[in-house]
């Protein structure tokens, strides 16, 4: 709460919330400094391979820090499980697709589109739809230049991992209710680690037990899974959801500044507008629901 007579956040409140900023901007920076580093990896495991690698190893980190039970569940609950998988093996392998024929921030801009096209749905005003179409016309403008210089396989796989996004945020929320601590989310990684399996093993074969390959493999798993799950849980415990989703929404920012720094993408001016819109239209409909909750 702040002091009636000068608007000033008490210090314990205002601090809180100040570990719960850089926590999401940390999870936010991890997670695209873990793409940009499994792009190097692509010429030798592929995307797939790289998948698998990132799965296998942040399933075999959760399970090590979490120790989930096994036994106990429910055929729905391990359902809900099978179907968690299923989606988070999806939405990763889509993803890698399309950042291995496309920079790192046109992809994650499209991807959002899925989380937002949820918010705007379940927001169920009519007005909702004006940040819908903002976000649209940073769409249009990141096409601007025609959608095939942006390659349309990376941009149809980006949409695909955004919808596999939404559902990821859907399924995730089902799971923390009917799962104790992250075992939810633990187990699902392990299924989505055997899905990929065949996919990555076909594609890369033998390379995956390269040393190498296994270390940047590592690396990749904790910077894109392990540490943003970390930052983000925590993170929750100090924000207002409303806040928490704000942050989050800077994603393809922070994506493109990663892509620019760790392997020299440069946008032009007109993406870089593009995904400012984005950005805009995402942080834009979750204020306006929680002013609209609160009204």
């Amino acid at each position: 709460m702040t002091d009636v007579l000068t608007g000033a956040v008490p210090a314990p409140i205002a601090t809180r919330r100040g570990g719960g900023v850089w926590r999401v901007l940390a999870s936010q920076t991890s997670v695209h400094s873990g793409a940009a580093v499994a792009t190097t990896l692509f010429p030798l495991a592929g995307a797939a391979g790289v998948v698998s690698l990132r799965l296998l190893i942040g399933a075999a980190l959760l399970v090590a820090v979490g120790r989930p039970r096994l036994r106990g569940y429910t055929s729905r609950q391990w359902l809900l499980v099978g179907v968690f998988g299923a989606v988070l093996a999806g939405m990763n392998l889509a993803f890698y697709v399309a950042i291995a024929r496309m920079p790192i921030g046109p992809v994650v801009t499209l991807e959002v589109l899925g989380p937002l096209t949820l918010s705007v749905i379940t927001a169920r005003r009519r007005v909702a739809w004006l940040w819908a179409l903002l976000a649209l016309g940073g769409v249009a403008l990141l096409g601007s230049g025609g959608f095939d210089q942006l390659d349309p396989i990376g941009v149809g796989c980006a949409f695909l991992a955004g919808t596999a996004w939404a559902g990821y945020i859907m399924l995730s929320a089902r799971a923390g209710a009917n799962f104790p601590k992250r075992d939810g989310l633990t187990l699902a990684m392990l299924v989505a680690a055997v899905l990929a399996l065949p996919a990555g093993l076909l594609g890369a074969g033998g390379a995956l037990l390269d040393p190498r390959v296994l270390a940047l493999g590592a690396a990749v798993a904790v910077l894109s899974s392990v540490l943003p799950y970390t930052f983000e849980l925590s993170a929750l415990r100090l924000l207002p959801t409303s806040t928490f989703a704000v942050l989050m929404s800077l994603g393809p920012a922070i994506a493109a500044l990663a892509g620019f720094v760790l392997l020299g993408q440069e946008l032009h001016p007109a993406q870089i507008a593009a995904i400012g819109l984005v950005v805009a239209a995402s942080a834009g409909v979750v204020l306006w629901k929680d002013a609209a909750a609160t009204a």
